[in-house]
């Protein structure tokens, strides 16, 4: 398959972040290549690996190669031990796992769909591709930030994740949840190469946050997931939540749902009816 001169620069940096993080001891491979002098796998040995010359993966890491096979992929996947997440995100980027159908709709508020999740009895959020809260509910300003007070081009979770002292000092498992929010945004960037607002937003919170900038270099991906939400309220105490996220609404992919579903036993969901009782 053909590949935009983008997407295949953008997968020869992934492929090259995921190799030198490789430990060698991990691997089994002919020692043949004399003293290593850099930290994970050489190129030649992930060639080694995936049955293909040296030189073409040299070419595949530089961003040189017009066209891949999806077989020889895998076999590079397979090579640099990637996560099922990883692997998904390096065939997409080579136009195996299908294009995301881009939103016409990014920005633009979502009258009934805001209808739909003022109903929901727990902390609710509607957003797109790029992270934008396009609609949420009074309990999402509640476990998340006051949304209210937020302007509208700032409601990005990403950047609230990373930007919000008050989210970082109340989000019990922040660390854990900052590196799900940049997995999940960077896999979104990387399949949206030369999107000026992915570059300009990225060029800003790389300096307005040490810790954006450090987790973004990383270069890890994941895939959207159930993942726990512990929450130190101010008035409620600890509360526990599961967070699910509910894709493509009304048929627009670059639209999801997310809502925080409190985990049995832990008196979440009794907290959260008081919280509901004192706001009527």
């Amino acid at each position: 398959m053909v590949l935009e001169n983008d997407k295949i620069k953008i997968l020869g940096d992934f492929l090259k972040s995921r190799r030198e993080r490789m430990k060698p001891d991990r691997v089994e491979i002919a020692s043949r290549f004399g003293r290593r002098r850099t930290p994970g796998l050489r190129r030649e040995e992930v060639a080694q690996l995936a049955g293909v010359s040296i030189t073409w993966y040299t070419w595949l890491e530089q961003g040189r190669v017009g066209s891949v096979s999806r077989e020889v992929l895998e076999s590079v996947a397979r090579a640099l031990q990637l996560s099922s997440d990883e692997q998904a995100h390096v065939l997409r980027l080579a136009d195996y796992g299908g294009d995301r159908n881009a939103s016409l709709k990014t920005g633009e508020a979502y009258p009934d769909l805001q209808k739909i999740i003022d109903q929901v009895n727990y902390p609710a959020i509607i957003a797109n591709h790029r992270t934008e809260v396009l609609a949420y509910n009074r309990l999402a300003t509640e476990m998340i930030t006051d949304f209210h007070a937020v302007p509208a081009d700032e409601r990005v979770m990403t950047r609230i994740i990373f930007a919000d002292p008050n989210l970082r000092e109340q989000l019990v498992n922040w660390n854990e949840f900052a590196n799900y929010t940049m997995g999940v945004f960077r896999m979104y960037y990387d399949q949206k190469p030369g999107d000026r607002w992915f570059e300009a937003f990225v060029q800003r919170m790389c300096l307005e946050s040490g810790d954006f900038q450090r987790l973004w270099r990383l270069h890890n991906v994941q895939q959207k997931k159930a993942i726990l939400y512990t929450f130190d309220h101010c008035v409620a105490g600890r509360l526990y939540f599961q967070l699910n996220t509910f894709s493509t609404i009304n048929g627009d992919e670059d639209l999801h749902c997310c809502i925080f579903t409190p985990i049995a036993t832990t008196g979440t969901e009794e907290k959260l009816a008081d919280l509901r009782k004192l706001s009527c």
